[in-house]
């Protein structure tokens, strides 16, 4: 059943939400404690020496406990992690090797790894989480808000939002090794069918990236009824997935073209206390320091209403309390580079909006399958069973104290 895109977010005469065709989905995780990550993998470590070199009240104090995690209480081993599962006060074990995390949209930090520290680690993004794994996080719904309703990472995702009621997390894959695509059972059929070409789990994660626009009741991804605006729409998702990945997966790191790449115009001092805009000059001003050519696009991107190079620099500025408050002395080297490569992430994503635009005023004047349609072929209701996660385990995993983990 074919129908003009509807305007509302409820009913099924409406676009699809990412939820029909995506239908296993993650709550966010919850760190329950800031001191955790870390924009730099050393201040984990500092923390972690801290923290485990400490006794009684003192170490309850850093540690910050909350009704779910407490220096007594045993938690097991987070999916392929070799950590302590005994209390920490009992028995910290060894310092587990920090992982690369998306800590909200575009902000790429780090993770201690241990599920006696985290309030809901969420096990079973961990055991999908490979080098074939993709995961689409929405943002959540602000009114009025203008920017874009989900982006994906290679890297796992804590799903934090910048405002607002966070979104959920959604595995490309519902198991391990890029194996049983997390869409819709039918629904690739039902799709190829229309449009006479192969449809992969992919090419609707690059669609819905090109396409889904926010509401309350989550993402709406409006589906063609024309094989030509659909691969259009695919090729437009793929170039935004390529630069939302920063060169994972075999990918080439972002890069904007010559006379435009953003350079350090002036030294960023060691401890920048405010960051602002220069219009005219095009320039990024940190302290007394100077990044330019920043194109305006990148300077005002927002997220939930929230600028995201004013949120990665709050992060890293801020003064934090407890073992949050551990951390470089001044500003590292390395935080320059990933601060120009955000600014190049997002101006390329920026430069790519009047084709967003283009395609959402084409789908505005275009038949679309909506959920009725999806009904009338049998994808919907999606069986419960494509909600719930797989059984992935093919090995054992420790529970707390050292038993195994039975899944």
């Amino acid at each position: 059943m074919a129908a003009r895109v509807a305007a509302g977010s409820g009913g099924d005469e409406a676009p699809p939400l990412l939820d029909d065709l995506m239908p296993w989905s993650v709550r966010p995780l919850r760190t329950g404690r800031a001191w955790v990550t870390a924009p730099d993998a050393s201040s984990l470590r500092a923390r972690w020496d801290l923290l485990a070199g400490a006794e009684g009240a003192e170490q309850e104090r850093l540690f910050a406990p909350s009704r779910s995690r407490t220096p007594l209480a045993p938690a097991a081993a987070l999916p392929g992690r070799a950590t302590g599962t005994s209390a920490f006060a009992r028995d910290p074990g060894p310092y587990p090797d920090p992982v690369r995390i998306l800590h909200g949209p575009f902000d790429e930090q780090w993770l201690i790894p241990d599920q006696r520290l985290l309030d809901a680690a969420r096990p079973e993004l961990w055991r999908v989480a490979d080098g074939h794994q993709l995961f689409a996080v929405e943002h959540g719904y602000v009114p009025r808000d203008a920017g874009p309703a989900l982006s994906v990472s290679a890297l796992l995702p804590d799903g934090h939002s910048p405002a607002g009621r966070p979104g959920r997390v959604r595995p490309l894959y519902r198991r391990p090794g890029g194996l049983e695509p997390n869409l819709a059972p039918g629904l690739s059929g039902l799709l190829a069918a229309r449009y006479g070409q192969p449809v992969t789990a992919e090419s609707v994660l690059a669609w819905s990236l090109a396409t889904a626009r926010p509401s309350p009741a989550g993402p709406l991804v409006p589906l063609p009824a024309d094989g030509a605006l659909w691969a259009e729409g695919v090729a437009l998702g793929e170039e935004l997935l390529r630069v939302q990945l920063r060169g994972a997966r075999g990918g080439e790191r972002p890069r904007l073209p010559g006379g435009r790449r953003p350079y350090v115009r002036a030294a960023i001092p060691p401890r920048p206390d405010a960051l602002s805009y220069d219009a005219g000059d095009e320039a990024l001003v940190i302290g007394e320091g100077r990044i330019s050519p920043v194109p305006v696009g990148a300077w005002d991107f927002r997220v939930c209403g929230v600028r995201m190079l004013e949120l990665w620099f709050g992060r890293r500025t801020a003064p934090g309390e407890g073992l949050a408050a551990v951390g470089p002395r001044g500003w590292p080297r390395e935080r320059t580079s990933e601060l120009l490569e955000l600014i190049t992430v997002l101006a390329l994503l920026d430069g790519l909006g009047p084709r967003q635009e283009a395609l959402r005023a084409a789908l505005e004047g275009a038949d679309t399958l909506t959920r009725s349609g999806l009904y009338a072929a049998g994808v919907l209701p999606v069986p419960g069973p494509a909600r719930r996660p797989a059984s992935v385990l093919d090995h054992q995993e420790e529970g707390p104290e050292g038993q195994f983990a039975l899944l």
